[in-house]
């Protein structure tokens, strides 16, 4: 079965490449951007969304869109057009825009968005002297959306330099492509051998088919499912198990290490390279059982008013090596790649001026790209509304909201460079520059702080993002301009979900956590929320200086810093044996901020993967993952509109 998506005459010839698309890849005569392609992409990318934002707070990490929703939108068109509800399956391209769509409301979680919104809700409970209440639902709509739309259009007058011309990897893309391209020709060759011999037998071979896949992930959807219903709705499961031990004179419970339930976090760890799933294991046991203890002796946590340790009041002190962790590991990867960061400046002097020995356009590629004007009209357009909105909705001034989106924009053109070569999207490393930027020039506004370096990361996220899909549309032959238009359908939808489902499926606090003085439950051991924390945290010392923190946790932040960096240069630079042995920076700096409990189950789903994979029976792992994730999150949104809204008693 052929798995490459792009002719070799393409990626070979000396030619322009622009034009041996045309006449080598290019489908103009295939179904493309249809209606139902763009509904069934809003459905999938809103339940994606759903599943992402519970994810998100749970761990940390938002989960891939694109290869699951592709699965998933190939598996409900076949199953529908043999029940005879559509009259053809869903075509290769029609899947691609599918999966654009759903990329684009899927990830309305990441770059910074939710990790900024659930920042600045824990910035307002902790400061009641601000005069500023929780923004409403319908701006902060019109906030996400207006961010993510501008990022889509950021990414127009890069996408023919890095896609068409440079052929930048984008590895994420390309694998979509090949995954799409392959379930799609095995479906078609399927459906042309005979179905019977004359003696009525089975005239198939037996082969094991890719559609396995998407069996794969409704076993495990459904799994996850029960199992949430059995345990939150029921309570016939236990949320945890731990030994019934004592460390320092509390029990290991307390600490937070224990056993979890949630299947939802051995699905985010079998996503993850299983480095940062020991990384995050070595953390957890060093920030639980051996660093907190020894802080709780020297009198730096507090105990609750019980007299117990919790996990909020050890976090209040991890929190600063584990973010330092992070942005330095962030901005020194960054740094390492200051060829991207140079070829993204030369590229922005050949946007403005003259393209001086670039190759001429091909013939007709202008009719189905999108128009370079359409990025400085929606700049003037887009631009002055995110800035009405930063001045109206968090109190930044006027001078300050001018500088966030050419700041916005300029990290956008680094972030796609860096994504196309990496595939890793630099919001830890854009977001706590423009956090240190705007805590010079608005010192003590630590709303203003988060809000400005969501523009940043949503703008760099999104162009990103669009740029990963064009570049499976430009291996498959799509039409780029169409998928343009499935991006903004699917952040449009997005960000009308992201919020009200915010809202939903964040609880308020009980009354035993107000008397104990939590004002949200972001940043408890239910929703440890550890990009939120982090956030919040770098906002708190960029906005009031550092100084005002215990020396104790300078000297932890400076230490901190000091190893994201360190690490991260042995990453780029240590013989390639020796690299599964350098602890991950990002698996260390999460495991800070996140209960030890999350730690061990996310190491447990990495190492399940990994056995699987060495036994070269990983072909099953993305769709188990991402079911028994999707099943969980889903159930568990379920459950709370059930008890929440509709004020149902679900238990036995």
């Amino acid at each position: 079965m052929p798995t490459e998506p792009l002719p070799r005459a393409v990626a070979s010839s000396t030619e322009d490449p622009e034009a041996v698309w045309l006449r080598e890849v290019y489908r103009p005569d295939e179904p493309n951007l249809t209606v139902r392609a763009v509904i069934a992409g809003m459905l999938i990318g809103g339940l994606m969304c759903l599943s992402n934002l519970y994810v998100f707070f749970k761990t940390g990490w938002s989960m891939g869109v694109t290869l699951t929703a592709c699965i998933l939108g190939f598996a409900a068109f076949q199953g529908l057009h043999k029940l005879g509800a559509v009259k053809r399956p869903l075509g290769i391209l029609e899947n691609n825009a599918l999966t654009t769509v759903a990329s684009g409301a899927g990830y309305m979680t990441g770059g910074g968005n939710m990790a900024a919104y659930g920042a600045l809700v824990m910035v307002i409970a902790a400061s009641p002297h601000l005069a500023l209440e929780e923004p409403a639902a319908a701006p902060m709509i019109a906030w996400f959306a207006v961010i993510a739309a501008l990022g889509v259009f950021v990414a127009i007058p890069i996408k023919r330099q890095l896609i068409n011309r440079e052929g930048l990897a984008f590895p994420t893309g390309t694998a979509t492509a090949v995954t799409i391209k392959s379930i799609h020709e095995a479906a078609d060759v399927d459906e042309r051998l005979p179905k019977a011999t004359a003696s009525g037998q089975d005239a198939r071979p037996k082969i094991k088919r890719p559609t396995s896949k998407a069996a794969w992930l409704a076993y495990a959807g459904l799994f996850g499912a029960v199992l949430a219903w059995l345990r939150d709705a029921w309570a016939v499961l236990p949320t945890s198990w731990a030994p019934g031990l004592a460390l320092g004179g509390h029990e290991l419970a307390k600490w937070t290490i224990a056993l979890k339930t949630e299947v939802v976090l051995l699905g985010a760890g079998a996503l993850m390279s299983f480095r940062t799933g020991w990384s995050l294991l070595l953390g957890g046991i060093l920030t639980y059982a051996v660093m907190a203890p020894a802080l709780l002796e020297q009198g730096l946590i507090h105990l609750n008013k019980t007299g117990d340790v919790t996990y909020k009041g050890i976090v209040a002190w991890t929190l600063w090596p584990g973010a330092a962790i992070l942005v330095g590991a962030g901005l020194t990867s960054m740094a390492l790649d200051w060829r991207s960061l140079a070829r993204s400046f030369s590229g922005l002097g050949r946007l403005f001026g003259r393209r001086g020995g670039a190759a001429a356009p091909a013939e007709g590629i202008a009719a189905i790209e999108s128009p370079e004007w359409w990025f400085p009209a929606a700049l003037m357009i887009l631009g002055p509304i995110v800035v009405v909105l930063m001045i109206v909705l968090f109190q930044i001034p006027l001078y300050a909201a001018v500088v966030a989106v050419p700041l916005a924009v300029l990290m956008g053109f680094i972030a796609s460079r860096v994504t196309g070569e990496t595939d890793v999207t630099p919001t830890k490393a854009l977001g706590p520059v423009t956090q240190m930027l705007y805590g010079v020039i608005t010192p003590g506004n630590m709303t203003g702080n988060i809000m400005s370096a969501n523009v940043t990361g949503g703008i760099g996220l999104h162009a990103a993002d669009l740029l990963t899909t064009l570049k499976t549309g430009w291996l498959l032959g799509a039409k780029p301009r169409h998928q343009l238009y499935a991006q903004l359908f699917g952040v449009v939808a997005g960000a009308a979900i992201v919020v009200p489902a915010f809202m939903l499926i964040i609880p308020e606090p009980s009354a035993e956590q107000l008397a104990a003085g939590i004002k949200t439950v972001l940043g408890t051991e239910e929703w440890p929320a550890p990009s939120c924390v982090v956030w919040a945290g770098v906002s708190d010392a960029f906005s009031n200086g550092i100084g005002s923190l215990h020396d104790s946790s300078i000297i932890a932040i400076a230490v901190g810093f000091a190893l994201g960096i360190t690490l991260t240069v042995l990453e780029r630079y240590a013989p390639k044996n020796a690299k599964p042995y350098i602890p991950s920076p990002n698996g260390l700096g999460i495991a800070m901020v996140v209960p030890c409990s999350n730690s061990i189950s996310m190491f447990l789903g990495a190492l399940i993967a990994e056995w699987l994979k060495r036994r070269q029976q990983d072909g099953a792992v993305v769709p188990v993952a991402s079911g028994l994730i999707a099943g969980e999150s889903l159930m568990g949104i379920l459950i709370v509109v059930l008890t929440s809204i509709a004020g149902l008693n679900l238990a036995l």
